[in-house]
């Protein structure tokens, strides 16, 4: 599972697709519809935050988004919350700027493989931007994180 801190503009048409089925894999754990995957590192950020399901479906709003200005359709009623009003209006998920770059250099690097036209598309996209859910401050790669 991958829950990009990235923002969505960032991934490749697999990459975009990917994050929209694991943030539905994410959303049904933190609601208890599955027994798998209730363990994964990369949940620890949305149990943490004060409202996890909320979180979650703000997570999942900011990927549909995305998809929805390159022309693509994910079925918004798969959200379990509707968004009311702005992703900003939610309280943020903290990422660090080790974190951040770390995710960047794990999608350049699958990129340089899979899409490379993208990555020269995006490349330049340096110092990358986070998903709109999350406000980046200072710090190293997460704890959760197991990328190398």
């Amino acid at each position: 599972m991958r829950l990009w801190s990235l923002n969505p503009a960032l991934l490749d048409r697999q990459g975009l697709t990917a994050c929209w089925r694991e943030g539905l894999l994410a959303q049904a754990v933190l609601l208890g519809r599955t027994q798998g995957y209730t363990a994964h590192p990369q949940l620890d950020r949305f149990r943490e935050h004060p409202q996890p399901v909320t979180a979650i479906s703000a997570y999942l709003h900011g990927v549909r988004d995305e998809a929805t200005r390159r022309g693509y359709r994910f079925d918004e009623r798969r959200i379990s919350q509707p968004l009311d009003g702005q992703i900003r209006d939610i309280a943020r998920i903290v990422v660090t700027t080790g974190q951040l770059d770390r995710e960047w250099q794990h999608l350049l690097h699958k990129l340089a493989a899979r899409s490379p036209v993208h990555r020269a598309l995006i490349v330049s996209a340096e110092p990358p931007t986070p998903h709109p859910l999350f406000v980046v401050v200072p710090g190293p790669v997460a704890s959760w994180e197991r990328a190398s």
